[in-house]
């Protein structure tokens, strides 16, 4: 009789059976539920903001800064930054989503007269015998993106004003975060068994290393792209060039399909104006996507993360039906925080046992 799969077939055999069981007393996870979506927000951005300036509070700690005294001198300035921001930035994005939510009927409107003097072209006439058809299908799914990216760029922006509220709780928890900096690893691994603390010290310093990189490295790529988008939609005149340079950056951050998806309300609102102004935005966004993604995300990732792209694509699917976009941007570093540990249990428990049970 084969022992190890009959084993193999009970741990299977347990695993449904816990699934099943868990699945009939959902109710009574429901809190824990509401509490996770709650917190997820703050907690992320917290965490975010935690891998950006602990560098810097390392820096000062170097320069004899009492700890506490450093988180306070960042606060400062990062408060001062956050001021700049809404002096600066803020008003005019602010103005330019508004204008552009209200703008709305007359943008579908000047698309459909693009749309009519495409139709009217003696070329697409020669290309296509049946264009009225074609043209009106090619407008109802324009109009219907529009209509989908207005109610999601309102969303987006009633969750940020609300979010003035919720974000109180993101400096309590980034200055715990930074304070116990220290204690955060020594507590974890006092839940290790002593004999693989030292792998556990490993496990720890891989994730930290890969999520310092990864989020270190989304931010300055966001950064540069949004910077490049913007000053060539203001070169070329693309109606609302802040608010699509921030919206393109913002999508940066999921691997993929995060530059199409900032590319395609740029491509809309190019559309409401010319043909031709949808060429020089194609043309903006491929070098800038280019530059970002050849010259400035090799450098600044290195080998910190490595995943098939094929692997990628399946994460962000499944991210994006479960979690949204939040879900498509914590795909990839809970994917590889769960690979490094899973790879290291594997070696520590099951590799030896599977080569004798091949042998």
């Amino acid at each position: 009789m084969n022992k190890p799969f009959y084993r193999w077939s009970l741990g299977i055999i347990m695993i449904l059976t816990i699934i099943l069981l868990l699945n009939r007393v959902s109710f009574i996870f429901n809190p824990i539920v509401t509490l996770v979506s709650i917190l997820i927000v703050p907690v992320t951005i917290s965490a975010f903001l935690y891998y950006l300036l602990r560098p810097i509070v390392s820096f000062l700690e170097g320069k004899k800064l009492n700890r506490m005294l450093s988180i306070l001198l960042i606060y400062l300035l990062f408060m001062g930054v956050v001021t700049i921001f809404l002096m600066v930035v803020w008003p005019p994005l602010q103005e330019q989503v508004t204008e552009f939510i209200n703008n709305v009927p007359k943008l579908i409107t000047g698309l459909e007269s693009q749309m009519n003097e495409i139709q009217n072209n003696q070329y697409f006439s020669m290309v296509s015998s049946d264009n009225s058809k074609f043209m009106e299908k090619i407008t109802e799914h324009v109009n219907s993106a529009i209509e989908a990216a207005t109610g999601y760029m309102s969303h987006v922006f009633t969750f940020l004003n609300d979010f003035f509220i919720v974000v109180g709780t993101v400096p309590i928890l980034l200055y715990y975060m930074l304070k116990e900096d220290n204690k955060v690893k020594p507590s974890i691994l006092r839940l290790v068994p002593g004999r693989y603390r030292g792998d556990g010290n490993e496990v720890f310093q891989q994730i930290d290393n890969m999520l310092k990189g990864f989020i270190a490295g989304r931010m300055i790529s966001a950064i540069v792209l949004a910077i490049m988008s913007f000053i060539g939609f203001w070169i070329i005149g693309l109606p609302y060039p802040l608010m699509l340079a921030i919206v393109g950056a913002l999508f940066n951050f999921i691997p993929y399909f995060g530059s199409l998806l900032g590319a395609i309300p740029c491509v809309i609102v190019a559309f409401t104006v010319s043909p031709s102004m949808v060429v020089w935005v194609i043309i903006i966004v491929v070098i800038a996507q280019q530059i970002e993604g050849n010259l400035i995300s090799p450098y600044i990732y290195g080998k910190t993360i490595s995943i098939h792209p094929l692997t990628t694509i399946v994460l962000l699917l499944i991210a994006g039906d479960f979690g949204g976009i939040l879900g498509m941007i914590l795909a990839i570093p809970v994917y590889m925080m769960v690979k490094i540990i899973v790879v290291r249990l594997y070696q520590l428990f099951f590799a030896k046992k599977f080569e004798e049970m091949t042998e």
